[in-house]
């Protein structure tokens, strides 16, 4: 099954500092791309992957070296414990939709295809992104597209929604690209659309908060000098990871002891986020959002 190509794959190995016998985890296996590679960094090293997509599990590598676990990253913490793994020397996580739930219409994750609008990572779960737009009302909703998708015109978006629901349910991708069409700015239709999705599908997953749960987990887990390595792609993921790098808050802002000295948990590495190359985004366009950041357990 072909998930996607690994983002920034060169520059998030080389950044966990792998070594010979060394514990790790990748937070978001996905097709196994970033822990195929962590595996052949080293030989004597062990490896525990998560995700909570059921697709990914039939994706697991023949490595007597790899655990892979079924769960969301927000549980990192009691799973590794579980394992007798803690503390780790490394965390990768490479947040975001793979290609491969982009790709498979019936997941109803994308703008191209007319699908359910399913959006579950978890495909256990009940809540899909139809049953959010049948149930929230008009409030709850303006704030859903303008927290998770900075849409400006969020109050219009959701009236659009609650008028359709007066005469019939929205069901499918397609259909709720037609009722907001007419919303959209023209020649920027797919920009739109994709604010849209992209603040149904944090809701749906509850992604901002499972991503602040398993940054502070991983602080707790990480040996000293253990290196944290997250790759994002929206700026709402992005700004948590900063302010927590740098803070250990998602306020981002310093608190200091007595003395005045900083009570930060990690140190950051990178003071920009590090981004893909030119020739990486020729070979793949779906990098061409992504920031990683890397920061070490102080």
């Amino acid at each position: 099954m072909e998930f996607h190509r690994s983002v920034l794959l060169k520059e998030s190995i080389e950044a966990m500092l792998i070594t010979p016998g060394g514990i790790y985890a990748d937070a978001t296996y996905g097709g196994g791309g970033h822990a195929k590679a962590i595996l052949e960094k080293e030989q004597d090293i062990r490896l525990f992957a998560f995700d909570q997509d059921e697709d990914a599990m039939k994706n697991k590598l023949d490595d007597s070296r790899l655990t892979l676990i079924h769960q969301n990253f927000k549980y990192i913490k009691n799973y590794l414990k579980l394992y007798k793994a803690v503390p780790v020397d490394g965390i990768l996580a490479d947040l975001g939709i793979s290609s491969h739930q982009i790709d498979v219409p019936e997941r109803g994750f994308s703008t191209r295809f007319d699908g359910i609008l399913d959006m579950r990572m978890d495909t256990t779960k009940k809540v899909m992104a139809r049953d959010v737009l049948k149930s929230y009302d008009e409030e709850q909703l303006v704030q859903l597209f303008r927290e998770y998708g900075e849409i400006r015109n969020a109050k219009k978006v959701a009236k659009t929604i609650m008028e359709k629901r007066k005469s019939a349910s929205i069901e499918t991708t397609g259909e709720l690209k037609e009722i907001l069409l007419p919303l959209s700015e023209r020649g920027k239709e797919n920009k739109f659309y994709a604010q849209v999705f992209q603040a149904l599908r944090i809701e749906v997953n509850q992604e901002l908060q499972a991503l602040k749960e398993f940054l502070e987990q991983s602080t707790e887990i990480l040996r000293t000098g253990g290196r944290l390595v997250v790759i994002s792609y929206h700026s709402l993921e992005d700004k948590l990871v900063k302010n927590y790098f740098r803070s250990g808050n998602f306020a981002g802002e310093i608190q200091k002891d007595f003395y005045g000295n900083p009570l930060v948990p990690l140190k950051v590495i990178t003071r920009k986020a590090i981004v893909p190359g030119s020739e990486e985004l020729v070979q793949n366009g779906r990098a061409r959002s992504a920031r990683m950041r890397i920061a070490e357990k102080c």
